[in-house]
């Protein structure tokens, strides 16, 4: 299985109103893809249709080399790691670290299973390779904004998936709790078994080295995609965003001014 993302011209229409329109886009083994695009762009339309929590108006959708319509999305889902800000409001804030990260296991919100001692060392594991090992017996609502966020990726990580979608991770964190994510999402992401990652953001500067590709979602439909530096020009995102902006590299990542 090469494709682990495989949109052929779909559509989604809500209440007559089309939101996302004729995208047809893949995602190859080895690739990790950042997708950019406005507030209204159909990024979270997108995602929940590859989660099959939407099934398109028209157009064909295969994830992980199982088509929709010949799937069992339930078990399609545990093989894929999810982390969003509206994941994090429904996780229970007396629950202790460790046992939200081994409900990833499960894809439940809350742990209904007794787990094995081999879950809780690979729980303690993750904890370690996201650098938050001192939240250990901590309860859930005790940490802060970016320590909730890696806990929901090491939960994402639970099930060994072998896609990881990261839906804007670093909202509502302060600049260096930012910074600190996108460190453990990189060093994740160069692992050797690292799962595809599907990240999406608004803010070009948090498209790391480590993303490959880019698509840029405008009005429901697909601007452009393709290599990170080939997408992230002045050129491409002025006329993205309509309006002149320039683009600064730094580090090998793209920083963008007015």
């Amino acid at each position: 299985m090469d494709k682990i993302v495989d949109i052929q011209n779909i559509s989604w229409k809500r209440h007559g109103e089309t939101i996302i329109s004729d995208i047809s886009w893949g995602v190859s083994r080895g690739e990790h893809w950042a997708i950019l695009g406005l507030n209204g762009s159909g990024k979270t339309t997108l995602l929940n249709m590859i989660n099959g929590y939407i099934w398109p108006t028209t157009g064909k959708v295969s994830v992980l080399g199982k088509p929709f319509g010949q799937t069992d999305i339930r078990e399609l889902r545990k093989s894929i790691g999810w982390v969003s800000s509206s994941l994090q409001e429904r996780m229970k804030g007396l629950e202790t670290v460790e046992d939200i990260i081994v409900s990833g296991k499960f894809a439940s919100i809350g742990l209904y299973e007794n787990p094995t001692e081999a879950d809780v060392v690979k729980a303690c594991k993750l904890m370690e390779q996201l650098q938050c090992s001192h939240l250990l017996g901590r309860t859930y609502q005790t940490c802060s904004q970016g320590e909730k966020q890696k806990i929901l990726i090491a939960r994402g990580l639970m099930g060994s998936p072998e896609l990881l979608i990261l839906d804007e991770p670093t909202n509502g964190l302060d600049f260096i709790s930012r910074e600190e994510l996108m460190s453990s999402v990189n060093q994740l992401a160069v692992q050797e078994n690292a799962p595809t990652i599907l990240f999406v953001t608004h803010h070009i500067e948090e498209i790391l080295p480590v993303f490959t590709h880019t698509l840029l979602l405008k009005q429901g439909t697909v601007y452009a995609k393709g290599k990170r530096e080939e997408m992230l020009t002045g050129g491409h995102l002025s006329r993205f965003f309509d309006l002149p902006v320039q683009i600064d590299w730094s580090n090998d990542r793209a920083w963008m001014t007015l």
